[in-house]
């Protein structure tokens, strides 16, 4: 499939595609990675999301799920929606014993043997209680015990607390519980977080807001920050569902495999730095994937592809399959050691993520079909 995108493409002025992070904006994707989102409490960060969002538009909305959607551009036949997901791995408070020990079930997709020893943060009503998840020390342990992976209910969380009465005091059931939030520059403009899966899709969408702003568009956009995606791809299909987009794009992170012991034959080859991962597969329209090939050979975008052979556990999963069906498509950012305390992507990746995908939008046009 070929597209005639030169000229819609040329219209994005040279100074929105800079090769450092704008300070404003590296000022915004700290506050995410800050801030608490467990599925289900993801409004700390939402509203970060809102205040960005109006400064660029005034149509921010947020609906009963909890997904913030900020447009622009209304009207329009062509309907683009960008998301990405907002909240992030999380435990939840299931039970408190005699001695003030709290017990926690997952939510999301947990390693055990990264989350063991790890520092938290406890989020209550009165604001946030630090402690640490453990279980028995190695010394004290029989030789099965040494060599089985823990259950979520042979660990727990301490927090200081001397007894189930002092516990109870500061903590509910059903309180959330992050790992310690924050952000951390390493070498060769490396950043490392948790919390980078997925709030550095988050900010690639809503930077890409930024760069289209007062950008000639004959299409609608909608920029959609959604919720629950790690329990189960659920704010993308409510949000999906009521936007009703001609395409939809999600972006997520994506493993880099340029690390020790990974088998490239298996899972593919994708490194920090050398640009967004745009896949290809049965959950992505292939007029989107060609589209997106197109703006990033048009401007000198490195990007990388990846195959997948079967629905991806992204939102792009959830969008295609929204009402009728949707054109959809998949940017992923490179990231190393997903779902661990130390998730790590570049920084060049993300600011040519939101350049492909503002490209991408100025090049749409009335009559561009999707139909496969």
């Amino acid at each position: 499939m070929a597209y005639d995108t030169m000229a819609s493409l040329s219209s994005l002025s040279p100074v929105l595609r800079p090769k450092k992070m704008n300070p404003e904006s590296l000022e915004f994707f700290k506050d995410l990675l800050r801030h608490p989102s467990p599925p289900g409490y993801e409004y700390p960060v939402q509203e970060i999301v809102r205040q960005w969002a109006s400064k660029y538009t005034p149509h921010v909305t947020t609906d009963r799920h909890g997904n913030v959607i900020a447009e622009l551009n209304p009207g329009h036949a062509q309907r683009v929606m960008l998301a990405g997901h907002c909240d992030q791995l999380a435990l939840m408070v299931q039970y408190i014993d005699a001695d003030g020990f709290l017990y926690v079930q997952p939510m999301g997709g947990w390693d055990m043997q990264v989350l063991l020893g790890a520092n938290l943060q406890v989020w209550t009503r009165n604001g946030p209680i630090p402690g640490v998840v453990a279980r028995k020390a190695p010394h004290l342990m029989t030789g099965d015990e040494k060599n089985k992976v823990p259950h979520f209910h042979d660990i727990w969380a301490d927090i200081g607390a001397k007894d189930k009465k002092e516990a109870e005091e500061l903590v509910h059931i059903g309180d959330t519980i992050t790992l310690v939030l924050g952000y951390r520059e390493i070498r060769n403009s490396l950043a490392t977080a948790p919390g980078m899966d997925d709030k550095s899709g988050l900010w690639v969408v809503m930077e890409t807001l930024r760069l289209l702003y007062e950008q000639p568009l004959l299409c609608s956009v909608f920029f959609v920050s959604t919720v629950q995606e790690e329990i189960g791809l659920r704010g993308a299909a409510t949000s999906s569902f009521g936007i009703h987009p001609t395409v939809g794009i999600a972006v997520d992170v994506t493993h880099a495999t340029d690390t020790p012991g990974n088998d490239k034959k298996s899972v593919g080859e994708c490194y920090l730095g050398k640009g967004p991962v745009i896949s290809r597969g049965p959950n992505c329209n292939p007029r989107v994937y060609e589209r997106l090939i197109a703006a990033a050979e048009s401007k000198g975008i490195s990007v990388q592809r990846k195959a997948h052979n079967r629905a991806t556990g992204t939102d792009a999963n959830s969008i295609q399959l929204s009402r009728d069906g949707v054109a959809a498509g998949l940017i992923g950012i490179p990231n190393r050691y997903m779902h661990s305390p130390v998730e790590m992507v570049h920084l060049d990746d993300l600011i040519a993520a939101s350049q492909l995908l503002a490209e991408f939008c100025i090049s749409i046009s009335p009559e561009d079909g999707w139909t496969p």
